[in-house]
């Protein structure tokens, strides 16, 4: 199966609260796209990770992604090396995605600038010849993708452009309430995190708004690219008048 997209997170509902509204937004717009969780999520206050293996599929399912794999990587102990490098790479080779949905490299959570180093590297070394790779047992080509794509988590960033998800908004909150173990719950004896507190929901919210208003829609998602980006036309800017 070839995707266009793959979207790479460190932790269950990493995706969810970062660019769903995006990924609901290209599968409407008929895209494949792929999340790829690189742990389960298992140092996490609430929950566990059987539980969130589960909440990741049934959110999965919301965002009618092609597929949603686990790499089991240690939770709070990702390491940039060859070891996870090679992990990465075969997945990158056999699907064969355009681009590449991963972290900003600036993240208060060190998983999440992990993974974005890790990532990166994986993006650029899926492209030599001389790394060999297996998968399902067969040698493989090498393959890059296009471009990365680096989405905002808690750190603010100026973002290179906003993906307006007004029309897939609601999708995105319904994924994200899919992982019921690790938000807000009047119910919940467990201890609370900053996830779990009563306002982090609206500061999800409050964020789409921001970034929505900024190019004059009603919900909006930041990304951030490292290179310039050429159009064909000045007409093809979607410029908000002040």
């Amino acid at each position: 199966m070839k995707i266009d997209v793959l979207a790479i997170g460190a932790h269950p509902d990493d995706i969810e609260i970062s660019c769903s509204g995006t990924i609901a937004k290209l599968v409407a717009q008929s895209y494949k796209v792929g999340i790829l969780d690189l742990t389960q999520g298992e140092l996490g206050t609430r929950g566990n990770k059987k539980l969130r293996m589960k909440e990741s599929q049934n959110a999965a399912k919301v965002l009618k992604v092609s597929f949603r794999k686990n790499l089991n990587l240690q939770d709070g102990n990702i390491k940039v090396n060859q070891k996870n490098i090679l992990k990465i790479i075969p997945i990158i080779r056999h699907y064969k995605p355009e681009i590449l949905l991963i972290p900003h490299f600036h993240e208060r959570h060190p998983d999440h600038e992990h993974t974005h180093y890790l990532a990166k590297e994986s993006w650029f070394y899926s492209g030599l010849e001389k790394i060999k790779t297996k998968f399902n047992g067969n040698f493989q080509e090498p393959f890059r993708p296009q471009s990365y794509f680096q989405y905002m988590q808690r750190y603010e960033f100026q973002p290179t452009f906003i993906v307006d998800i007004s029309d897939t908004y609601k999708i995105r909150q319904k994924s994200i309430g899919m992982f019921s173990s690790q938000f807000y719950s009047p119910n919940s004896n467990e201890r609370e995190t900053f996830l779990s507190s009563a306002n982090f929901i609206y500061i999800l919210e409050t964020r789409a708004k921001y970034f929505g208003q900024k190019i004059g829609v009603q919900y909006g998602e930041p990304f951030y690219f490292h290179e310039a980006i050429g159009i064909k036309s000045i007409f093809d800017l979607n410029i908000l008048q002040k």
